[in-house]
């Protein structure tokens, strides 16, 4: 089992009509050699060589212990009083180094939680070299809506590729995936900064086939309905086991602002109701009772795995229902796979479900922690908003979109360790279900996005705690409705089979002692 390190150069990814455009243009206004500029665009870079790989592997027995002095005058900082009492500047990093982090205490760290989500390919990460070669030659990163470059374009292809399992090499079947007309194709792509901003977008886009997104919009052909909002239930039957960001609405969505929620639905605007977690027959009876004048169910939102209620994982069986049902009373289904992208062999796990959503939601992983950058991937059936709708400020960065390229580009290569490693983890921590059966109920989840589930929530926490003292980052996930206790991991991909053997020891020799 060993990671596949790509070579590729920026000319590779980018294309030599573009490199030459811009050496060209870089040699211009800087009074630079062109060829020069052309020579460093063509450096390969080994997206992660086995001699980092080593050199990771070999410091996994070192967590948990001091390995240099630290800071001791760490900076105060003047956040708000919820961050303040939530930050631990111990582990803040001083450095990282693939799936480890030295903190400000000296201590070094595995980051079993990938940076509590985002480090999809670890820290210093060698491929993103290439971000750095692009910086060298003159690419810039700050662009607007209305000049997106031709990094973003090519990002957008990439998507689009993957989305409908297709490469960029697929040339002639991807144009004509990006120009079918057909309503339920996934070929656009809305560029925004963050996870909650391509979800609201997605929000947006369902919204308008009720209410006008502008005085001169066309009237929506759902006018007049009231929009109902179908999400994942708790298990005691409310709406707070789902999370799709923290805008406004989408924290609506999951029971928060209880009192707008309620003014919202009194007024008509929109109405959100839960459907029980891998119940098709639920599901069934909330689109009988809600698809019905004056109501029309206007979306059905979900994670696949829901990272934020103990990393429950939705069944293939359950979603393929789901989504037929959709398909027959025109409702669009919202994938939200801010989680989930680039963690999956095929960068989206609704592939490997064989769903075809209407939107899907995208981040975090696919830039690496290195850029606040999302995308909303959609049909041409949801394609309902004007460019002010749905843009912000900007989300058109170009650097952070060949973060984008470059994490596909190592993932798609490393397909086989992605899903081997994966299934490893799982394996690991169903043996400790299997061994520790009066405090494990079972494992949840799914490959490197994986939970346990203590039968007592007291055990749970402190579980973790004994885990957090030996540098090993996992939280205990208790405060939701009728949640099961969980404590929560999300290994990067790039964690190796040592490491998962090294976190699994951990784990056993922590839950001994309780």
């Amino acid at each position: 089992m060993k990671i596949t390190s790509p070579r590729l150069s920026l000319t590779d990814l980018l294309g030599e009509p573009y490199i030459d455009a811009v050496c060209a243009a870089r040699a211009f206004v800087e009074g630079a050699d062109r060829r020069a500029l052309r020579k460093t665009a063509d450096e390969k870079v080994d997206l992660y060589p086995a001699a980092f790989e080593r050199r990771v592997d070999d410091l996994v027995p070192m967590v948990g212990k001091k390995v240099c002095d630290g800071l001791a005058a760490s900076a105060r900082g003047a956040g708000s009083r919820a961050f303040r009492e939530a930050t631990k500047t111990a582990a803040a990093p001083l450095t990282g180094l693939g799936f480890l982090r030295v903190g400000e205490d000296g201590r070094l760290y595995l980051t079993s939680k990938a940076e509590h989500y985002h480090l999809s390919v670890g820290h210093a990460f060698p491929g993103y070299r290439l971000l750095e070669i692009a910086r060298r030659i003159g690419i810039t990163n700050t662009t607007h809506n209305n000049t997106r470059g031709h990094v973003t374009r090519l990002a957008e292809r990439e998507l689009v590729a993957a989305a409908n399992g297709l490469t960029r090499a697929d040339e002639a079947e991807l144009d004509r995936v990006i120009c079918s007309p057909d309503p339920r194709t996934l070929n656009r792509v809305i560029n925004l900064e963050t996870g909650s901003l391509v979800v609201e977008a997605a929000l947006k886009m369902v919204l308008a086939r009720f209410h006008r997104s502008e005085k001169s919009s066309a009237e929506p052909p759902y006018a007049g309905r009231r929009p109902v909002l179908l999400v994942m239930g708790d298990l005691e039957g409310g709406i707070e086991a789902n999370y799709h960001g923290t805008t406004t609405l989408t924290q609506v969505m999951r029971g928060l602002w209880p009192g707008l929620g309620a003014k919202l639905e009194e007024s008509g605007a929109m109405l959100v109701r839960p459907v029980r977690i891998n119940d098709p027959a639920d599901f069934e009876r909330a689109l009988r009772q809600w698809d019905a004048p004056p109501y029309k169910v206007a979306a059905f939102f979900h994670e696949i795995v829901l990272m934020n209620y103990g990393a429950v994982r939705l069944e293939e069986a359950y979603l393929r229902r789901a989504y037929a049902l959709c398909r027959e009373h025109d409702v669009p289904a919202v994938a939200d796979e801010i989680q989930s992208c680039a963690w999956s062999p095929e960068l989206f796990l609704f592939r490997e479900y064989g769903i075809a959503p209407d939107l899907v939601s995208v981040g975090k992983g696919f830039p690496g922690g290195e850029y606040p950058a999302a995308r909303v991937i959609g049909c041409p059936g949801v394609d309902t908003l004007g460019l002010f709708g749905a843009l912000v400020t900007n989300g058109q960065e170009e650097i952070a979109s060949l973060a984008y390229l470059v994490t596909a580009a190592f993932v798609r290569a490393n397909a086989g360790w992605v899903r081997d490693v994966g299934k490893l983890y799982e394996a690991a921590l169903d043996d400790l279900v299997a061994r520790h059966p009066g405090l494990l109920a079972r494992r949840e989840g799914l490959r490197h996005l994986s939970s346990l589930f203590f039968h007592d929530a007291a055990k749970a926490t402190a579980f973790a705690a004994a885990l957090n003292a030996e540098g090993i980052d996992i939280s205990v996930q208790s405060y939701k409705a009728n949640c099961p206790s969980s404590c929560l991991t999300k290994l990067p991909l790039t964690v190796t089979p040592r490491a998962v053997e090294f976190l699994a020891g951990r784990m056993d020799a922590a839950l001994r002692t309780l």
